[in-house]
């Protein structure tokens, strides 16, 4: 009954194009709707993932959700830049690197149960987030006085971009032939009620594109509900903006994670996170110089505080190799000090 109710609530997304573009609704109503319409969104990136996943391995079913997942958020990203919003994006940015690695892996853990988990793979993307963080000073320090969003800032971050692109290629293209020489070892078949691997990217596709859609119709309508809610631009990008661009995984891994896959669900969530700092943030800085004004990473030192030193209380978390409910609550408890942080740090 509830998988028959998800899939016609993908009807959602259409009916939020019709709301958009022919109905012409108001802010607060494409609010509602967008953020029911990802729900169902993340529910079929989840299905689509894990019936991959039976095909690849957890390891690169991880990378490919993650992967589809922040598709969108870049696309996000780059609006918000075109429209004036440096701001916005690097607080979302920072925001999802946090979210991920707390509240999704913990959602994930207490949605799950104690399980043994792919500790190497875990603690090298949470070195990437990490390594990220520390490199992320190089215009970040200079940006603490003056204007963050100078020119020669958006300058500095070519080369410090160009180095994480680098690095990511290489780490990432030696942990995808780990995994797979892994699955291909282990002779594991996939599940007869499996989705073929061409169907399941193709959902994964389709799925992608109608939550670009979805996620940017919801982003230009926050300015409303921030209005309502009275809460300053850097909390909503930093927390609102983040879990909505991140739907997809948030849902795709609680609801792997729920079904026992907990080596996909956990990597899922830290790759994610690897894939924001390490990929589409730099990624977004370069790309910004072609929609215009170019981004600088001159990130505020809350936001690389929360982000380094959340990668590291993971890393301490996982380093026995298993996870256990009992600490996805103490990560959803640390994610409720990082969003107090938040608030409390105000606009810039």
């Amino acid at each position: 009954m509830a998988r028959n109710l998800l899939w016609a609530s993908l009807a959602l997304a259409p009916v939020v194009f019709l709301l958009k573009w022919v109905v012409g609704a108001g802010d607060v109503v494409l609010f509602v709707m967008a953020a029911l319409a990802l729900i169902p969104l993340a529910w079929l990136i989840g299905e689509a993932t894990e019936h991959a996943g039976e095909h690849t391995g957890p390891g690169i079913g991880g990378f490919l959700n993650a992967t589809f997942g922040n598709a969108p958020e870049l696309i996000i990203a780059l609006i918000a830049i075109n429209q004036g919003l440096p701001n916005v994006v690097r607080g979302s940015l920072a925001g999802s690197v946090t979210s991920n690695i707390l509240l999704v892996l913990g959602v994930a853990l207490v949605a799950g149960r104690e399980a043994t988990i792919d500790r190497r793979s875990l603690v090298l993307q949470l070195a990437l987030v990490m390594l990220a963080t520390l490199v992320f000073l190089i215009p970040s320090i200079p940006g603490f006085h003056g204007d963050p969003n100078r020119h020669s800032l958006a300058v500095l971050s070519i080369p410090v971009s160009i180095f994480l692109l680098v690095v990511y290629g290489v780490v990432i293209i030696d942990n995808l032939r780990r995994h797979r020489r892994a699955h291909q070892e282990s002779a594991r078949e996939p599940h007869a009620a499996a989705w073929s691997l061409t169907a399941s990217l193709l959902a994964l596709a389709a799925a992608t594109v109608a939550t670009a859609f979805v996620s940017e119709t919801l982003v230009h309508s926050l300015d409303a509900f921030a209005k309502a809610a009275h809460l300053a631009e850097f909390f909503i990008s930093a927390v609102i903006v983040a879990i909505v661009g991140n739907a997809a995984e948030h849902g795709g891994a609680v609801v792997i994670a729920h079904r026992g896959k907990m080596r996909l669900a956990t990597e899922i969530a830290v790759s994610s996170s690897a894939q924001v700092s390490m990929l589409v943030v730099p990624a977004v800085a370069l790309l910004s110089f072609a929609v215009t004004p170019a981004l600088s990473l001159a990130f505020r030192p809350v936001e690389l505080v929360a982000m380094g030193a959340s990668a590291l209380f993971v890393a301490i978390v996982i380093r026995d190799g298993r996870v256990r409910p009992w600490e996805g609550a103490m990560l959803i408890a640390v994610y409720a000090g990082v969003v107090v942080a938040f608030g409390l740090a105000g606009d810039r």
